[in-house]
């Protein structure tokens, strides 16, 4: 083949606005003119008015090479339409089988040029894109870097993705595998659905709160962690758990930073305003705790939970009438709230006024009644003002509708052994140690029952089992101090010693424990010793400053003309379970004085009707299907046997 340089517009004159265009034409040796092949051709190139370069071509004619003629167009429209044609010395048309390939067309150019170039060559270009584009891997943003193995995998992956409906299935799954017990079934469904749904949080939610009753705090604040990151900062609930996480750990200046994170998130996320407000009255914060909750109405309309921790910050002010009208529009704003009904009998019972107080738990109980915290109190308050039988009914009934309970047993046990046999009160005990190994009241309970029965080698070993569990927590402090105290009548005042400021590290505040220490190092002759242990707990404890003016106008805030009810969550009965644990303690005496008690009083059993009309027994056949005469805690005889013969008895 020869190639030759050849113009293809027959105009001469340049044009300064339009640039010059050439066209490449391959011919065969036979199509080569011989006049083209005895002559030098002399091309000048040029654009846009610039002049151009010449330079001289001797194309060989051989038959064997090839020629290329280039054509300069300097037309006035740029691409001419009409090509110079290679003609034979006949004069005849001989352009078939020619191949042009042509510079591309400027956005001027005239219809028909593109019309005539895209009929001669669309295929073969068309073609050769398509085969291109087959070969391309799709492009995914999210996963750029990877070969196309790994975006195929990745798209079957997606494909493979569980409908969302599988997410509340799989939720309320873990829910009731943690509620047996099965937390390693629970936290396998709880990843699965992180990993299919990583921008919800309440997997994360849940499953941190499953590592948090293992005692697996560390995992915990990373599965929060990584809920915040993946839910980018957004989710209230994760940072509130996560703040809640660290209050627990003690870190105070942190989980204020993550409770102001959630209500940043949401900032009609209640429990995130409540949770803040708790942290700030525990650390004596009382005008910043107010603060908090007046934000939370303000935010989030009227509360129950709001209302019920001003109502108790009011009692514990003495200032009784607010503190009643609280309670008042904690019951209006939810008229199911047991909590609310709770904290007010509580109020009323530091009042004894115990009439009212049976008004309130019977209110309690139709609000809620499966409510495990009702029956509890409500129990313990019977059997603390004389009332046993119907204090042991009532337990009883919170057993029979929450047989999952350990509390409800630990308590019965408390009262079985104060009021009947020590072997049943074991039986009790290990019957709730059994239903949540991993609550330490139990325990602790358990070890001062064997102590007073004078077990104390059984003792030791039942403390050191609730130590085991958790060192760091306020009952790890209370039981240092019981541990203390059986060391104190041992005679091991050194170990007594180091039990009671092991107690103190945890819970400094703990007038209990200082002042038994005190008294231990009075009762060793060292005056000076015991004057400066109590002189120590005056100095460091938390000073609350409660400013009573802060009520004036503030009633009037939170005035019923609020806006609507708001129930967003059903949370913060801690409060209660927590007062309980000092009724608790007071109601299991010790086990020698029962010789001074005297029987029930008449004046107790007719306190009972409080003339409202409420029949336990009605309510419990029509309500709950629970027949009153078949209440007993279904222990096996066979372990209550074993109790009976004394296994623990041997233990000293």
């Amino acid at each position: 083949m020869h190639f030759f340089f050849v113009p293809t517009s027959s105009s001469s004159s340049p044009s300064p606005a339009n640039t010059s265009s050439f066209s490449l034409l391959f011919l065969a040796p036979s199509q080569i003119p011989d006049n083209l092949c005895k002559f030098s051709a002399k091309i000048n190139i040029g654009t846009h008015g610039i002049s151009g370069q010449s330079f001289l071509m001797h194309p060989p004619c051989s038959s064997k090479s090839t020629s290329l003629c280039a054509v300069v167009d300097r037309s006035s429209s740029g691409v001419s339409s009409q090509q110079k044609e290679l003609t034979s010395e006949g004069g005849e048309s001989n352009t078939e089988g020619v191949l042009v390939v042509r510079r591309p067309l400027l956005e001027n150019s005239d219809k028909e040029s593109s019309e005539e170039e895209g009929r001669k060559y669309p295929a073969r270009i068309d073609a050769g894109l398509s085969n291109i584009a087959k070969k391309m891997p799709i492009f995914e943003p999210e996963r750029s870097e990877s070969s196309s193995s790994s975006s195929a995998a990745a798209a079957a992956r997606a494909q493979e993705k569980p409908l969302a409906v599988n997410l509340d299935l799989s939720l309320y799954r873990a829910k009731v595998l943690a509620r047996n017990f099965r937390y390693k079934d629970a936290e396998k469904i709880l990843e699965k659905c992180i990993a299919y749904w990583p921008e919800d949080g309440r997997p994360y939610v849940a499953l941190g709160k499953i590592l948090s009753k293992q005692s697996k705090l560390a995992e915990a604040r990373i599965v929060y962690e990584k809920g915040c990151q993946a839910t980018q900062g957004e989710n209230a609930y994760i940072w509130q758990c996560w703040a809640v996480l660290e209050k627990k750990l003690g870190n105070v200046r942190r989980a204020r930073e993550l409770f102001d994170a959630a209500t940043v998130a949401d900032k009609k996320h209640v429990a995130a305003w409540h949770g803040w407000a708790n942290l700030e009255i525990k650390q004596g914060n009382i005008s910043k705790a107010r603060n908090l909750l007046a934000k939370g109405l303000k935010f989030c309309g009227r509360n129950e939970y709001i209302y019920q921790t001003l109502a108790l910050l009011e009692a514990k002010a003495g200032r009784y009438e607010q503190a009643r009208y609280l309670f008042k529009q904690a019951t209006i704003s939810n008229s199911k709230s047991c909590a609310s009904w709770l904290a007010w009998a509580q109020l009323e019972i530091q009042q004894e006024r115990y009439p009212a107080a049976r008004k309130l738990f019977e209110r309690a109980v139709q609000a809620s009644p499966k409510n495990r915290f009702a029956w509890h109190v409500w129990g313990v308050f019977e059997a603390g003002v004389g009332n046993v039988e119907r204090g042991r009914k009532l337990l009883k009934i919170g057993h029979a509708l929450n047989p999952r309970d350990p509390v409800l047993l630990q308590s019965l046990g408390l009262l079985e052994y104060k009021h009947s046999s020590a072997n049943l009160a074991r039986a009790l005990l290990r019957r709730a140690s059994e239903l949540d190994p991993r609550h330490q009241p139990v325990w602790i309970a358990w070890g001062w029952m064997e102590w007073k029965e004078g077990n104390t080698t059984t003792a030791r070993e039942l403390y050191q089992r609730a130590l085991s569990i958790d060192a760091n927590t306020e009952s790890a402090a209370r039981c240092l101090q019981a541990w203390g105290v059986l060391e104190q009548r041992a005679g091991n005042l050194s170990a007594a010693r180091r039990l009671f400021r092991s107690s103190l590290n945890i819970n400094s505040q703990s007038y209990v424990t200082w002042m038994t220490w005190a008294q231990l190092e009075e009762d060793q002759g060292d005056s000076e010793r015991a004057e400066e242990i109590r002189n120590l707990y005056f100095q460091q404890r938390t000073e609350v400053v409660d400013d009573a003016s802060w009520v004036t106008g503030f009633l009037d805030i939170i005035d019923p003309a609020l806006d609507t009810v708001k129930r967003l969550l059903n949370f913060g009965q801690s409060n209660d379970n927590t007062r309980l644990t000092t009724t608790l303690k007071n109601m299991g005496g010790a086990k020698d004085s029962q010789s001074n008690q005297q029987p029930e009083s008449s004046m107790g059993r007719e306190d009972t009707e409080t003339g409202s009309g409420f029949k336990l027994d009605a309510f419990l056949r029509e309500k709950l299907s629970l027949d009153p005469l078949k209440l007993d805690v279904n222990l096996d005889s066979k372990r209550l046997e074993r109790f009976t013969r004394g296994r623990i008895n041997d233990g000293d």
